[in-house]
């Protein structure tokens, strides 16, 4: 195991979209430190899957809509860094975790909007405030958008306006954290193939079918499709990638 190895976490990386940017993380050469909601025991498959590989890897609970608990977070993982990995350092943090509460404009409800404003803007934008003292200099951010952000669906509306902020604030990130040679990113995955939101673009095949057909490659993305360009903005090689919005959806409705 190289004492070289870089130090990614990935909040929600227990399942889904989150667990194979772990994975491809991982096969690059990262250690990694990943969330995970609720489901311990997926949790410890993708951890068993890591030291696989030959990277270190630990999962923490963390509710991301919960800002109360972040100092909690943040001093497991300077912890874990200091006794792991000898500095309280890390090198790249993607904010992942998410969940899906749809419903249309005028039956959304406040609880569904706080909702989804806490997992998906306020804790993105508190957690990274906590991490940045931790985060190394020419470290790297990338936070999960969606493809919803450019095209407009029924029923989407909170979810959707959260991701369009966390957009300009990554913008934002990008600008303020130049002089730290930080990098800010988003990947904005399109219609996958995951549990997401009700798993519906996995096991609704009217669904799959209408997608597939507004898309230049002519399917559903799946968690595969994702990943390995998460990894790829941690590379060196992606270094002058910064303040972008990069979308992944096979070119869905171009």
């Amino acid at each position: 195991m190289s004492s070289k190895s870089k130090i990614a976490i990935v909040t929600g990386g227990s399942r889904g979209l989150g667990r194979d940017m772990v994975i491809n993380l991982a096969k690059n050469g990262n250690n990694i430190i990943f969330t995970y909601h609720s489901n311990k025991a997926e949790a410890d498959k993708v951890v068993t899957e890591v030291l696989s590989l030959g990277q270190k890897a630990i999962a923490y609970q963390l509710d991301v809509s919960n800002v109360k608990t972040f100092d909690i977070f943040a001093d497991q993982v300077r912890l874990h860094l200091n006794e792991h990995e000898g500095s309280p350092n890390f090198d790249f943090l993607i904010n992942n975790a998410g969940a899906g509460v749809y419903g249309s404009v005028t039956e959304t409800t406040e609880e569904a909007f706080d909702s989804m404003m806490n997992i998906h803007l306020k804790g993105v934008y508190f957690l990274t405030q906590k991490l940045l003292p931790l985060l190394n200099d020419g470290g790297r951010i990338i936070n999960i958008s969606s493809g919803l952000t450019r095209v407009s669906f029924p029923n989407v509306s909170a979810y959707a306006s959260m991701k369009g902020a966390i957009e300009t604030y990554t913008r934002c990130l990008a600008k303020e954290l130049g002089s730290r040679q930080i990098t800010a990113n988003t990947v904005a995955p399109g219609a996958i193939a995951t549990d997401f939101g009700g798993g519906s673009n996995k096991s609704d095949e009217n669904k799959r079918s209408a997608i597939a057909s507004v898309t230049a490659l002519g399917r559903v993305g799946e968690p595969e499709d994702i990943g390995g360009v998460v990894a790829f903005l941690c590379t060196p090689e992606a270094g002058w990638i910064n303040g972008q919005r990069i979308e992944l959806s096979g070119g869905m409705m171009i």
